[in-house]
């Protein structure tokens, strides 16, 4: 793997506009997550005999709605893997922000896609795919954050409505993100 040579344009405490060469070299521009190692991002699966569920996020994005794109955002849950402790491994910091988002405990947590990319071209920010099989439907609302207002509902959904039903949310006019479909991909194999 070669590692161009970048430049710092601007920076906040979370992003840095940067400006590499791209392969005829002109200068390509691009957003970075200087203190993360990537986003994880999981497929709370919960087991019901009726058939399993899955727990989607309805947000409310501020670059979705502030292009005008969408008011909200489906999505599955998700997070930055580093951003607070430095040494936080993947499956930590699925197992936290599953509890986090959704307040469930997941019996099994697999890493199941690595290093994936939603838009190569504006940010250099890849995620895991994480698979996390719930037993137990007990909520712990004291651990359920919004994400600072972002988080508005969580939608309980089965399995085999999933893809109906994001059809029928892209049909309201919300945005879903492309993780969310990767997610659905993983789960299908």
């Amino acid at each position: 793997m070669t590692k161009n040579n970048s430049q710092i344009l601007c920076e906040t405490k979370f992003l840095q506009l940067k400006q590499a060469l791209s392969p005829n070299n002109h200068p390509w521009f691009y957003a970075h997550r200087q203190h993360s190692q990537g986003v994880v991002m999981i497929v709370p699966l919960i087991s019901n005999p009726e058939g399993d569920e899955i727990v989607f996020l309805e947000t409310r994005r501020p670059p979705i709605y502030a292009e005008g794109k969408a008011n909200t955002c489906i999505e599955l849950p998700a997070g930055l893997v580093g951003d607070e402790n430095c040494d936080e491994t993947f499956l930590e910091a699925a197992r936290k922000e599953l509890l986090e988002e959704t307040g469930y405990v997941a019996e099994s947590i697999e890493i199941c896609a690595q290093n994936c990319s939603s838009s190569p071209g504006a940010t250099s920010e890849t995620f895991s795919v994480a698979i996390a099989q719930i037993v137990d439907k007990t909520i712990h609302t004291e651990h359920l954050t919004t994400d600072g207002g972002i988080i508005l509902e969580r939608h309980l959904i089965k399995r085999i409505d999933a893809r109906k039903w994001l059809k029928e949310q892209m049909e309201q006019g919300k945005s879903v993100s492309a993780q969310t479909y990767t997610g659905l991909f993983m789960i299908e194999k």
